[in-house]
């Protein structure tokens, strides 16, 4: 378990399942996009076969995601990547000052 920002986030997914997780939602949206296999490999710049071979397994180097991301007008989701402070444990999170006092209403006489 890990603490993230005031959210506890939990992964029991598997490297695999989060990589086909992401090849099938590519396949999403490059089919919203109405093209096929080959018209998207060569608008992401990447051979066909690549383009095929991580839609099937999942597994593309990072300048291939990177490519695709590219193509599919969506470089902003990177910029996120790795970029928030895990806490460990609660004591982290007091310590840097993230709990904030409970706000309340005033009373109303």
């Amino acid at each position: 378990m890990i603490i993230n920002d005031n959210m506890i986030a939990i992964n029991y997914e598997s490297p695999q399942g989060i990589a086909m997780g992401l090849a099938g939602r590519v396949k999403a949206r490059r089919l919203d996009m109405d093209l096929t296999q080959r018209a998207f490999a060569e608008r992401a710049g990447i051979p066909l076969a690549t383009y095929r071979h991580f839609e099937r397994s999942g597994a593309i180097s990072l300048r291939g995601l990177i490519l695709i991301s590219v193509a599919l007008g969506m470089t902003d989701d990177f910029s996120g990547l790795f970029s928030q402070k895990l806490y460990k444990n609660i004591d982290e999170v007091i310590s840097a000052g993230i709990v904030r006092e409970r706000k309340r209403g005033s009373r109303n006489d």
